[in-house]
């Protein structure tokens, strides 16, 4: 155990000030039976081109997203982010700034932190924004656990909250484990047989804590209802809509149409799609969650000099880690990872955001009609409008063709059944972005015909 001390030569000098005279003794309360004797059963030491070459061998056994035709999105899109926002985000003064929060070192990097809640703000529509959230799905359950501390029922009245149907089992299970023990009632919001939310059921939901529902919901269909929900929920119901940001280029921000909360994920914005992270999630309200909002928000001042000054608001770090009296146990956030964001966003501007939103729904519509083209496939909702994805039902299961497809080079998209309850097997989710080009739809198309020509030679000869 001595091996992996630090400051090998003042081991004896660490344990006379704790009060012991060995290594045994410091670790006598660990009961014999979970001891190990031996060593570690670890290869033996390598050299530092030993360990880059192993390195590089489990790296290439990944498959880089844009190294082949991808049509893989549900949430995380694989849109273009020019060279210069990995390059400013790594310069030391911010990639070291762990915890930029004390004004009198920090002014750089606070402002960074309130320019990117002022672009959050304008684009979603909303007056107020946080510096970020883990993700998505944490930005969605914090979002409803906020609402229901500003509309708290009596004791007699459970605190009721309805989120859509077809939620990713992924958020539904955040949004779960955030109310669980919490006396929060979840119930679903209907959705209609072309993917709309049925709005004649949305009138039960009034007087309940909030609301939640996204645009484009988890289908990629842009829902026009939804204009409609805060009138029939009423003011005393939050109404929390969870966004694809890239589509509030060219569609109405949700604060126009009544949003009290708005949350999504970040990720178009800043850095590509990552598995398993690091993203961030998006949070914005109106003033009458101010003070419940999770997270920590940057205000803009000025100091005894008469300057312009930036410092946290509102709240402070510490507030965070008081367990049961406190907003929310969210302490940390993706401050880093904002910052792409914001930098991404600042080098597009107005007009390069709306271009980016064009771009993806182009994609989209290029990509979805190519692909109704094959018989036999068919659009799961032919009526409706889709940004960034869509759902074809296929003759047979999805995943037998992605399987098909990823054997001839092409990620074809997602198994909706893989991340949605009692979606179809055959249901097939198809993500296009700005970084599809038409050699990619034709490949798509070619793999999808030849996986049915397949298909049916095998019927034709059972």
């Amino acid at each position: 155990m001595v091996d992996h001390l630090p400051n090998l030569g003042r081991e004896q000098e660490m344990l006379e000030a704790m009060g012991l005279s060995s290594i045994d003794e410091l670790f006598a309360d660990i009961p014999k039976s979970i001891q190990r004797e031996g060593p570690l059963d670890l290869p033996p030491p390598q050299t530092e081109e030993e360990i880059w070459a192993d390195a590089q061998r489990l790296l290439g056994s990944n498959v880089a997203m844009n190294s082949r035709p991808n049509f893989l999105g549900a949430g995380l899109y694989q849109n273009y982010v020019p060279t210069m926002v990995p390059m400013l985000a790594t310069r030391g003064e911010f990639l070291t700034a762990y915890t930029p929060y004390q004004p009198e070192v920090s002014q750089g990097m606070l402002q960074a932190m309130w320019e990117f809640q002022t672009m959050v703000s304008e684009l979603v529509g909303l007056p107020i924004s946080n510096v970020s959230m883990y993700d998505a799905s944490t930005a969605a359950a914090e979002a409803i656990t906020c609402a229901v501390r500003v509309h708290n029922r009596k004791a007699s009245q459970p605190n009721v909250i309805y989120v859509t149907e077809w939620l990713p089992e992924h958020r539904l299970s955040v949004i779960e484990n955030y109310i669980l023990g919490s006396g929060i009632e979840l119930r679903l919001l209907m959705t209609n047989p072309d993917g709309t939310v049925n709005l004649e059921l949305a009138g039960a939901a009034e007087g309940c804590c909030a609301v939640y529902v996204e645009q484009p919901n988890p289908f990629g269909v842009i829902d026009e209802g939804l204009l409609e929900l805060k009138s029939l929920i009423g003011e005393k119901t939050a109404l929390i809509v969870g966004v694809n940001a890239t589509s509030l280029g060219i569609l109405e921000p949700p604060g126009s149409w009544g949003a009290d909360l708005v949350v999504g994920e970040g990720q178009p914005f800043g850095i590509g799609p990552t598995g398993g992270g690091p993203i961030y999630g998006l949070f914005a309200c109106t003033k009458p969650y101010l003070r419940q909002m999770p997270g920590r928000i940057v205000g803009q001042t000025v100091d005894e000099a008469g300057r312009e000054a930036y410092t946290l608001t509102l709240s402070t770090r510490e507030q965070h880690i008081r367990r049961h009296k406190a907003t929310s146990n969210i302490c940390s956030n993706e401050t880093l990872i904002a910052l792409m964001g914001a930098m991404h966003m600042a080098l597009l501007g107005p007009g390069g955001i709306e271009k980016l939103a064009l771009r993806n729904a182009a994609g989209c519509e290029a990509t979805k009609r190519a692909v109704l083209e094959i018989e036999g496939i068919e659009l799961l909702h032919p009526k409706a409008a889709h940004y960034n994805e869509f759902v074809v039902k296929l003759p047979q299961t999805a995943a037998s063709a992605l399987t098909f497809l990823d054997e001839r080079g092409i990620t074809g998209g997602l198994a909706l059944d893989s991340i949605s309850e009692g979606a179809s097997p055959n249901w097939l989710l198809i993500s296009a972005t700005d970084q599809t080009k038409e050699s990619d739809i034709a490949a798509l198309t070619s793999g999808l015909s030849a996986w049915l020509r397949q298909w049916e030679w095998r019927i034709a000869h059972e």
